[in-house]
């Protein structure tokens, strides 16, 4: 069996990611192809479009939200995503219950006398009633309108529950481009004005299957357990075997199975990779179980902090901040005098799509002694 180096893992999910080059792609049809975007700061999708899309302007992402073409929601690992509606619709329904066992593992005593049917009709009919609303204040009603369903449930915890049993979106202005605005939500059928896809009652898990192959499609070649880090679902192992035939396997070099598409892209090691800035919580990062393939593991803990990462070379080497005017870039290591320039650039760039071109201002520390 092939074995693929940590590089040659790299270069392929930077081109999968499309961070080797920026596509020409409409801004919903990369949303789809990144399998969403991981969304709970509301502006970082914005640079994770700018950083993959060639010509991107902010209103192509912001039109996709007031269009209701995508929609912020609480999908993989139960963290706020920006999906296609479409793929809302269709994968709600297969993490329902890794959404329910999450919420009910953070809450399980406060919830543990709750009625959940009789609350999730409540607030059905509260939002179908009054259209979008903050969480707390439909949780409020709730309990005002049935108490004792309540049980001994606190604000946050019934909010909280309340959005897993009635799958919701979360509305623009939330999300839009420079909009301030705190988070109203919204029934994701009515939202999206049309039903989502029936639960696999009968075991099919044909929306398992989709998964392992749109997540090999942009993130492989990978392991079952990347893949499982990346979507938090249990039960996944049947659908792999199920489409075990028409993947490819290879090794990494600590041994692992990795699986893949055969006919994706997986180029040559030294191609070059040219400097791209990640927003925080970015999937290229986030989307495995083990990432060395993109960041080293000295370094792991600044992505799941939401530091802002700087790829060079296709390798995090620095993160990066902003005060909306300049970018600042500090380095994690040395960086080789072209590598600083390339940055440096890069940054301007960045700086400018940001301020909406009124600075190019670029403030670069000095690497860590």
């Amino acid at each position: 069996m092939t074995v693929l180096t940590v590089r040659e893992l790299n270069r392929a999910t930077l081109a999968r990611q499309l961070l080797l080059e920026r596509a020409d792609l409409p801004a919903l049809d990369a949303v789809g192809h990144l399998c969403g975007l991981q969304a709970q700061e509301p502006q970082e999708p914005f640079v994770g479009l700018w950083s993959r899309l060639r010509g991107f302007a902010p209103a192509d992402l912001s039109g996709l939200l007031t269009g209701r073409t995508a929609v912020r929601t609480h999908l993989m690992r139960r963290t706020v995503h920006l999906v296609t509606t479409a793929d809302a619709l269709a994968w709600r329904p297969r993490h329902q219950a890794m959404l329910h066992q999450k919420a009910m593992g953070a809450y399980r005593d406060e919830l543990a006398g709750a009625d959940l049917e009789e609350l999730a009709a409540a607030g059905r009919a509260l939002l179908a009633e009054g259209g979008p609303r903050p969480m707390g204040e439909l949780a409020r009603q709730v309990a005002a309108q049935c108490p004792r369903a309540v049980g001994g449930a606190g604000p946050r915890a019934l909010a909280e529950i309340l959005g897993v049993l009635v799958p919701v979106v979360q509305c623009p202005p939330r999300g839009v481009w420079r909009a301030k605005g705190g988070v109203r939500a919204a029934p994701l059928e009515a939202w999206a004005g049309r039903e989502a896809g029936p639960r696999d009652a009968d075991g099919d898990d044909a929306v398992g299957r989709e998964l392992v192959l749109r997540y090999l499609a942009a993130f492989g070649p990978a392991a079952t357990a990347d893949l499982r880090a990346w979507c938090g679902l249990a039960g996944l192992p049947a659908a792999v075997s199920a489409v075990r035939g028409r993947l490819a396997s290879f090794r990494d070099e600590r041994g692992r199975e990795l699986l893949d598409l055969p006919d994706a892209p997986r180029p040559a090691p030294d191609t070059p990779a040219p400097v791209r800035f990640l927003p925080a919580f970015d999937n290229a990062v986030l989307g495995y179980q083990d990432r060395t393939r993109i960041i080293d593991d000295a370094d792991r803990g600044l992505s799941v902090a939401g530091k802002r990462a700087v790829l060079v070379d296709g390798r995090v080497a620095a993160t990066w901040d902003t005060d909306g005017a300049t970018v600042t870039v500090a380095p994690l290591r040395a960086l080789a005098p072209a590598e600083r320039s390339a940055a440096g650039e890069e940054a301007e760039e960045l700086a400018a799509f940001l301020s909406e071109g009124e600075s190019r201002r670029v403030r670069m520390e000095p690497p860590p002694r």
